[in-house]
């Protein structure tokens, strides 16, 4: 069988991935050629030829890209900070616009003793996990409502356990429970949250409304509802001076600023906008 240039083959796929409406086509081909060949995607250009079931397994992976299956489904894990996550069927898939709200919370922790870390809506675990390994002296609870979300988060745990980072704490439970986490009440350095926020009935992408769990994407209240709970929660947990980071909707820059603001224990509250230039993420501290 006659090897093929590896460049025609991502070229093909470029093409059917943009003809199917993929928003980034040759991001995601070069994504499945390296997935295939098992190297980093930067590695590519040292691979001139392959063999013909190569271009066969990169093709098939690329017919169910153009079906808009996520890409992260067919590679099996997703990257967030300086990690990566397993991710699948009946967890929402981290997504890179949360990466400024990481290390936001990184660096307002660096340097503290023992940082005691809070994330809500954990999900597949991703933003618990990426603080525990960049911050190997945090002690970092996680918690989600979702059993089969809970799963994938104590699935990872254990894998990033296995690499050598410190364990985190992952608990079941509901953030509207005003009890929730109570032996934490004012001890907490840091809150995160990427909650469900886009309003019911807002239109997005096959990848998301085809494969995301609908709890983990969409909230009641034009988006807001679980936002307020996550405050709440944060206005109790967090000591003097411990900040808080929520994610929201690109339609939310007004809305959720305005809504920590009215919070008195909440000062220094910011907006920040995502990789994009999109409104992205709330920030806050707690009134020393």
């Amino acid at each position: 069988m006659k090897r093929q240039p590896l460049r025609l083959a991502i070229m093909e796929a470029t093409r059917i991935l943009e003809h199917a409406g993929v928003a980034s086509p040759r991001f995601d081909a070069e994504v499945i050629a390296a997935h295939v060949l098992g190297v980093e995607r930067g590695r590519l250009p040292m691979v001139p030829l392959v063999d013909p079931p190569v271009v066969e397994a990169i093709g098939q992976l690329v017919t169910q890209r153009a079906k808009r299956v996520p890409l992260q489904y067919l590679t099996g894990w997703a990257a967030l900070g300086h990690i990566t996550v397993d991710v699948g069927a009946g967890v929402f898939v981290p997504r890179p616009e949360t990466e400024l709200l990481l290390e936001w919370g990184v660096k307002l922790l660096r340097g503290r003793e023992y940082p005691v870390v809070v994330d809500l809506c954990t999900g597949s675990g991703a933003l618990a996990l990426a603080i525990a390994h960049d911050l190997p002296n945090a002690v970092v609870y996680a918690v989600d409502i979702d059993p089969q979300a809970l799963a994938w988060a104590r699935h990872n745990a254990d894998l990033r356990v296995a690499e050598g980072d410190t364990p985190i704490r992952l608990y079941s439970g509901d953030i509207a429970d005003s009890t929730m986490f109570a032996e934490l009440d004012g001890l907490v350095d840091l809150v995160l949250c990427n909650p469900p926020y886009v309003p019911e009935g807002t239109w997005v992408p096959p990848e998301v409304s085809d494969h995301d769990p609908p709890q983990a994407v969409f909230a009641a209240e034009s988006g807001l509802a679980v936002i307020r709970h996550a405050l709440s929660v944060a206005a109790r947990l967090l000591r003097p001076g411990g900040g808080l980071a929520i994610e929201h909707d690109d339609t939310h820059g007004t809305a959720v600023p305005a809504i920590v603001r009215a919070r008195r224990v909440l000062t220094e509250v910011e907006d920040h906008l995502d990789l994009a230039g999109r409104p992205r993420f709330v920030t806050a501290r707690r009134v020393e």
